[in-house]
């Protein structure tokens, strides 16, 4: 996974868990149930609107809330390829590398549009937007969180490293 591409969907800051997936849905942790209902109630129309493979980008403090898992779990299942905010919750923030959910903190998310197409090349550390043709740099991921995206999340990094 050193790169992903994908076309851009906006949210606002204090993007909460509950908007993530409402807690009436929490019934259940079937990934592909989950995902039928993200962001829901922040767009009622997002999961017939997007793609897999897609982007969120978002304002400060994405994921705040309750500390759910559902929520990273939701999105990976809809096909969310990344999200892209300045500032993510703590929780949500682990929670997303536990789940295999890849996640950049660029201060400049702003400047990146509903519509625009980004490219993220983990291994050199940037975000450009193949849009208007600008290149950010985001800040670097902790290695031990790099390994938890290239396992697919911390289940599977653990299942690896028991086999080894």
């Amino acid at each position: 996974m050193q790169k992903i591409e994908g076309n851009v969907w906006n949210f606002g800051k204090d993007i909460d868990t509950d908007l993530i997936i409402a807690a009436r849905y929490l019934n259940t942790s079937v990934p592909e149930v989950l995902a039928k209902h993200v962001m829901e109630d922040a767009d009622p129309d997002f999961v017939t609107k997007m793609s897999p493979g897609d982007i969120i980008v978002a304002g400060e403090n994405f994921g705040c809330g309750s500390s759910r898992e559902h929520a990273p779990i939701a999105l990976k299942a809809a096909g969310i390829s990344a999200i892209i905010a300045p500032t993510f919750a703590r929780i949500f923030y682990r929670n997303a590398f536990n789940m295999g959910l890849p996640i950049f903190e660029l201060k400049e998310s702003a400047e990146i549009k509903e519509g625009d197409v980004v490219s993220i090349d983990m291994q050199e550390g940037t975000i450009s937007n193949k849009s208007n043709g600008k290149v950010y740099s985001f800040t670097p991921i902790p290695e031990f969180m790099q390994k938890l995206l290239h396992a697919g999340g911390l289940m599977s990094f653990a299942k690896d490293e028991i086999a080894s």
